[in-house]
């Protein structure tokens, strides 16, 4: 049993310590981090201070506040290290969390919650909380001697809420501190209210939308630790890097990990920011599946090979887990359980030093690929290494058409490769197949014995033997994993040693693969809209510079900007959610009206636009604005009646010459709209 540990009272997260030093890094360099911990006094490292997973004493935080302000020679120092947290001090699972409460006043209610998340020395509580202002009570816990230096950083801190929703900070007025006596410190803050059309919001050059940033981040967090947890065959070392990493992906006072001991030993227990005489119970209760209270977040660590254990992010009582940190915890859970496969069939085969390290490798790569079809690739080129076969590939399966396809293949001429490449395997074809789906157990193929569909692949394909493993994530069959002889090269065995390597390699394509299928996940959230599925502002606005930069001599392009006329009293009589589904219908309608390489994209609330590229004749806008208006002719279904709604259509042209950027392009569909809709033209006579 592992805990980690330090003298130092847990009373403020790594997040706030590192928060501090990255500012100060990023003002004057690490020589002036190491300047700030000497003037502090501390006996830690840069790294350990930006350690997540760690706790400090209030004392600590507010010694290198001082070490801090001193060092930067600026009073206001400690504001402005609040003011940069999104981009130097907030966990990025935090900022995407919030932004998914959809408003800074969501998020200014939940603030009491997620400040436990930094601190345990005080409690914040919203007075009152409106559409752009809200009144926030802070205090500090007895018997800690109030700091401005902390004040300030509270108030920057709390001026970056509407940064997560790209609106300017938060104006903030503080005529009540607990320094000058009062009994706490209130905070009245205001914001703007949030604009529906963004290049009216503010004329600065658009910054970084902070859900991106910290998708991006999080992206980089998740490969980072898969690569950090497979970069040790140790397993001691393994199981105290899963809990220290834990922290990045769900920020939390405390972690709990329980696992069984691949040699049938005693369980292993580590744990960080748990009191050691606790830490004995509550992982008896954590393997046993026992209830940890309302303060914990619990997942599996398993695979699709074993469950090897539980891992729990512990709050104290009255705190607790914000929107889906369970998802957060149980994808980085699912990379723990990949490392721990790992290590075990490591320790099974280190008299196999080549294969050792051809799975090792496989493992590196795999951690740093994100693209499922070169999961394929990669899985298949190093299969004949690891367990010894002439041919090998992956196959996934197509639930729609129940038939497996093959995705990649080494090991096979050219016409066994696209005799391969041409083959569906269906299940009512496949009898193999339709026992594997039964009870999701590998199969070991021979070309004498099969049935007669399996018969002549096999031959076609010059292999006499193959074993095939299915790739299973939970309960989801996602393919097969085969490795294959040709005749007389087949081991004596098939069901030892090469099924065991054949089954750890196809649990590492599992993980990757559904690692591969969430980024893909994240990626298609962070550039469609949720509601319809269309290209998001971010995204169309990307595909139409593309479009700019590729027209040709003698074609056009041109936008559609169209607004829907009536949507408001939709949502006012029927309803938000007769209000979505009405989006939903004119996103499909739309997508029908236009051209097959015409881009329809949703804006924001009501608005939406079309590229149309490559037209012959400008006037051809014209009739294809013509067939989207018409398109809304037909009224809608809506919550059992017919409801008609119109658009509103501007159309911009980008003429042979023009240097207009995208987003001046669409501005001026923009204004045509704006301009039918006012005078009720049609839009050729609102260009």
């Amino acid at each position: 049993m592992t805990t980690a540990r330090h003298d130092e009272p847990r009373e403020t997260s790594g997040a706030t310590t590192g928060g501090l030093l990255r500012y100060v890094r990023g003002q004057q360099g690490d020589a002036a981090v190491a300047e700030v911990i000497r003037r502090a006094g501390v006996a830690a490292t840069a790294a350990e201070l930006d350690d997540q997973s760690r706790w400090w004493s209030y004392d600590t935080r507010i010694r290198l506040f001082q070490a801090g302000t001193e060092v930067l020679d600026d009073p206001r120092t400690m504001f402005k290290v609040g003011a940069a947290a999104l981009h130097t001090g907030l966990a990025h699972s935090l900022v995407i969390l919030l932004r998914a409460m959809g408003s800074p006043r969501q998020v200014f209610g939940t603030l009491p919650r997620a400040v436990q998340k930094f601190s345990t020395t005080s409690t914040m509580e919203i007075l009152e909380v409106g559409p752009t202002s809200t009144t926030i009570r802070y205090r500090l816990h007895d018997g800690y001697p109030h700091s401005r230096l902390d004040c300030d950083y509270t108030q920057g801190l709390l001026t970056t809420v509407p940064e997560i929703f790209t609106l300017p900070p938060a104006t903030i007025v503080h005529d009540e501190c607990q320094s000058d006596g009062y009994a706490a410190c209130v905070y009245h803050l205001t914001w703007e209210a949030r604009s529906r059309l963004p290049w009216r919001r503010r004329s600065a050059p658009r910054a970084v939308d902070p859900e991106l940033h910290a998708l991006r981040g999080q992206l980089q967090i998740l490969q980072s630790a898969a690569t950090d947890l497979v970069a040790s065959d140790d397993l001691d070392t393994v199981l105290h890097r899963i809990v220290a990493r834990a922290a990045e992906a769900v920020l939390a006072p405390a972690y709990l990990l329980a696992v069984d001991d691949p040699a049938g030993g005693p369980p292993l227990v580590h744990s960080a920011g748990v009191p050691d005489e606790q830490v004995a119970g509550l992982a008896a209760a954590l393997r046993a599946g026992g209830d940890l209270g309302p303060g914990a977040v619990v997942v599996e660590v398993a695979s699709a090979r074993r469950s090897h254990g539980r891992l729990a992010a512990l709050y104290r009582p009255g705190d607790g887990a914000i929107g889906d940190e369970t998802s957060m915890l149980a994808a980085y859970a699912g990379h723990a359980a990949a490392a721990l496969d790992l290590i075990i069939a490591l320790e099974g085969a280190r008299n196999e030093a080549d294969r050792a390290g051809a799975l090792l490798d496989l493992a590196h790569e795999l951690a740093a690929t994100t693209d499922a079809a070169a999961v394929s690739e990669i899985v298949s080129e190093a299969l004949p290494r690891i367990v010894g076969c002439s041919s090998a590939g992956i196959l996934l399966w197509d639930p729609a058409s129940g038939s497996l396809r093959s995705d990649s293949s080494v090991g096979l001429d050219d016409d066994g490769h696209a005799l391969l490449q041409a083959t569906v395997l269906r299940a009512e074809d496949v009898p193999e197949l339709v026992g594997m789906l039964t009870d999701r157990e590998p199969r070991i193929l021979s070309a004498a014995t099969s049935s007669p569909v399996m018969r002549r692949v096999l031959d076609g394909v010059g292999t006499s033997d193959v074993v095939a493993v299915p790739l299973l994530a939970g309960g989801t069959f996602l393919g097969v994993a085969t490795a294959g002889w040709r005749d007389g090269e087949t081991p004596t065995q098939l069901d030892g040693d090469v099924l065991a390597r054949l089954r750890g390699v196809g649990d590492q394509a599992t993980t990757a693969l559904q690692k591969a299928r969430l980024l893909e996940t994240v990626r298609h959230q962070a550039t469609h809209d949720a509601l319809t599925g269309l290209p998001n502002r971010v995204l169309f606005l990307d595909a139409l510079d593309r479009a700019i930069r590729g027209v040709t001599a003698g074609a056009h392009l041109a936008v559609l900007f169209c607004d829907l006329d009536r949507f408001k009293s939709v949502n006012d009589t029927l309803g938000h959610a007769a209000g979505d589904e009405l989006l939903r219908q004119v996103s499909a309608r739309l997508r029908a009206a236009v051209r097959p390489g015409d881009t329809v994209g949703r804006l924001s609330g009501d608005e939406f636009a079309i590229i149309l590229p490559g037209l012959v004749d400008p006037a051809d806008a014209n009739s294809l604005s013509q067939r989207v208006v018409g398109c809304f002719d037909v009224p809608f279904r809506l919550e059992g009646q017919d409801v008609t709604v119109g658009t509103s259509v501007g159309v911009a042209v980008q003429e042979p010459g023009a240097t207009d950027s995208a987003e001046q392009l669409l501005r001026r569909a923009d204004a045509a709209m704006y301009r039918h809709k006012q005078y009720g033209r049609s839009p050729e006579d609102a260009r």
